[in-house]
């Protein structure tokens, strides 16, 4: 009878928790619309915003669970320069999933249909963190004619070497993620989320305990780096990522990591395209070293350590990634030809 009890219990609180979460999203969705637009990209559609004016378009590619708005920081201030540009890849923020299982092929196929839907005819100047770094200079790759120049920030290049402890960790990382959406659908995510910024850390900490702590760590690091971010920015990342959708994205896009290595290590810059490589000062010898590798491959390569950032440069030293766009579109400026027609 007890044990009946219990399981009626849980069985309501499990309903009062999906109810919790599907009132929470409607809120959500009604306080935090879209910022910009919806772009098909063929069965499903990515959210792209673009402020200012001027060309060449600067477009910003993220790192492999964040979104557009890991770009407030940077995305204004260069919009003051020209016309500036983030998007949101298949799953994550206000960008629809994947009709599809992703690949990187796919993923490198979509962010050229959002930059022929944001600026046919023109060279970009492309910006990618970590996992983002891989995307745009893929796309280089395969179309150098549209690339003005490419900024690196932070590239994960330690990712690319495989190891038994990498692939633990991912595949680590993709039961964590299928977790944490099986929670948000239950409205955990947004109950811990919630007692983490009304006050109340410590009930959160304590329950994220018990995936380990990797895991307990894993969100003190990602709750400190989100809380650099302009302070109007919070509660919509907050909202966010009480979404299972992003949960099962970031799984998607680790899955993608682990199974398209070789691809993603192979997709570097032509020579011929400028490219700027910013490196946390927090990179290792051997990472830096890589860094300046990439930076050299470029007939105009450039190498910046960021002395006081994380892996998060955007967060820590923005002007760096400004500055660093700012001389692409400058130097795109002086030759019209670089920068295409409509």
């Amino acid at each position: 009878m007890k044990a009946v009890s219990i399981l009626a219990g849980l069985a309501l609180l499990l309903v009062l928790g999906v109810v919790y979460q599907r009132a929470g999203a409607r809120g959500a969705r009604r306080r935090f619309a879209a910022p910009g637009r919806l772009v098909d990209v063929g069965g499903h559609r990515l959210h792209v915003s673009c402020t200012g004016a001027g060309r060449p378009v600067a477009l910003f590619e993220s790192g492999i669970a964040a979104s557009s708005l890991s770009w407030a920081a940077v995305r204004p201030r260069v919009a003051t320069i020209t016309r500036a540009c983030a998007y949101d890849r298949a799953g994550l923020a206000w960008s629809e999933p994947s009709s599809v299982p992703p690949t990187f092929d796919r993923i490198v196929t979509e962010l050229g249909a959002v930059l022929d839907s944001t600026a046919p005819g023109d060279r970009c100047v492309l910006v990618g963190h970590s996992f983002g770094s891989f995307v745009v200079s893929a796309y280089a790759m395969r179309h150098p004619h549209r690339v003005a120049g490419v900024v690196l920030v932070d590239p994960a290049t330690e990712w690319l070497i495989t190891s038994a402890q990498r692939t633990r960790l991912l595949r680590g990382g993709r039961q964590l993620s299928y977790a944490g959406a099986m929670l948000a659908h239950a409205g955990v995510v947004r109950a811990c989320l919630a007692l983490l910024t009304g006050g109340a850390p410590g009930a959160p900490r304590r329950f994220v305990k018990v995936f380990g702590p990797t895991a307990a760590r894993t969100l003190e690091r990602l709750v400190g780096e989100v809380r650099k971010l302009p302070a109007e920015v919070h509660p919509i990342v907050q909202a966010h990522w009480c979404d299972p959708k992003c949960f099962y994205a970031m799984a998607e896009h680790m899955r993608v990591l682990e199974r398209d290595r070789e691809s993603i290590a192979a997709a570097v810059s032509p020579p011929e395209i400028p490219v700027v490589v910013i490196s946390s000062g927090e990179q290792p010898a051997a990472e830096l070293e890589a860094h300046r590798r990439l930076a050299a491959a470029s007939a105009a390569g450039r190498h910046v350590i960021a002395r006081r950032s994380g892996h998060w440069i955007q967060f820590d030293e923005p002007e760096l990634i400004v500055a660093a766009v700012e001389e692409l579109i400058d130097s795109a400026r002086d030759n019209p030809r670089a920068i295409g027609t409509r």
